[in-house]
This record gives structure tokens, sequence and C-alpha cells, in this order.
């Protein structure tokens, strides 16, 4: 499994831009393959993270939570793709929102200081970065801010089946609810109309 999950991580690094060896080997000595069941989070609000992750098999949440304790979610990682309390780890603070697993994964652990070390010796590495960065957060964030403002909530479940189709089953529909800012009702009878 270890072998898998690595070779998959190339992959997907690759996919934004190529690493020598000898980068990939550096990155991989900062990382840890590690199995999360199902319900687990895997990082808290209120604490200070030290990693992100990648996925290599399962599918995340990342949700915030209201002072009545309303749960919102954010966005949804399943494989290949890299959660993490990006803005806590940057600034080294508290997160501000969870990640829960939505079912039994194995992921690989980054750590993050090692990572900015190496980032920063790697010009290899920090083209990967820069190009992971502009398409998923830059491009993806200003997308989905736009989405929330000018978008009712059906057009809001049809961009998001669009966008994740393909792990739309996989998610609990009270989540993806709270996804689009709608209640579970909400969601109900937009589906029924479209169906």
């Amino acid at each position: 499994m270890d072998g898998a999950a690595f070779r998959a991580l190339r992959k997907s690094v690759s996919s934004y831009h190529p690493v020598s060896d000898v980068t990939w080997q550096a990155l991989c000595d900062i990382c840890r393959v590690r199995e999360i069941p199902r319900g687990h989070i895997l990082y808290r609000c209120g604490e200070v993270p030290a990693s992100f992750a990648f996925v290599y098999r399962g599918l995340f949440r990342v949700y915030v939570t209201d002072d009545k304790g309303n749960e919102y979610n954010k966005n949804f990682f399943d494989e290949g793709k890299y959660p993490g309390a990006m803005t806590a780890l940057l600034t080294d603070s508290p997160s501000t929102a969870s990640i829960e697993a939505l079912e039994d994964a194995t992921i690989i652990t980054i750590a993050f200081k090692p990572y900015r070390e190496l980032l920063a010796e790697s010009n290899d590495l920090k083209m990967y970065h820069i190009r992971y960065l502009e398409q998923n957060w830059l491009l993806a964030k200003d997308a989905r801010e736009i989405e929330i403002v000018q978008r009712d909530a059906t057009q809001r479940y049809l961009h998001f089946m669009d966008e994740h189709g393909s792990i739309a089953t996989r998610i609990p529909q009270y989540h993806v609810a709270s996804h689009l800012g709608i209640t579970p009702t909400q969601l109900s009878r937009i589906r029924k109309s479209l169906a």
C-alpha cells in the first residue's frame, strides 16, 4: 500500500510540474502513510496543525462550526486532493476549521515546516507549488465566491454536481446541503424538481 500511495502522490505532483528524483526523495523523507478511520478528525478546529495531507484513498470534508453548534461544509477532498488547514499552517496559529474523514481513508501526511524548507531550496518543487496554488486555491476560490453570491440554490446544486459528480453519491446529502448553504429539505425539493 505504501508504494502505491507514494506512486499516486508522485503522479499528482507531476501533473502540475515534474520534480527531480533528488527532490522527490527529499519529499518522501518528510512524509508518512497513515490509515484514518471514518469519523476521525484529521485536523481539529482550535489546534495548531503540523502537517497537511494527500488523499490516496477516501473522502474528507472541511467544516466550520458557528457559536450555536451548526456545521457548515467548506469543501470536500477525495483521492488525489490535499486537505489541510493551510491558513493555520502558514500563520502557525489554531485552525478555524476541522477536517473529518467521511470514509475509511489512506493518506500521506506531509510535515509542513520541512516542506517549506524543501520548497525554499528546490526550484522544481516551487514550480509545482505555484501551479497547484494557482489552479486549486486562486482560481477555484474565486469561482466559489462568485457562485455563492450570483447563483440561486438550484444553480449551485447543478454546479456542485458538475464539479463533484464523481463523489456526490459518497457524501451524505445533509453535507451537500451544508456545502451549498441550504437546508436538507431545500436540497430534497431541488432534487425532486430536477428529477
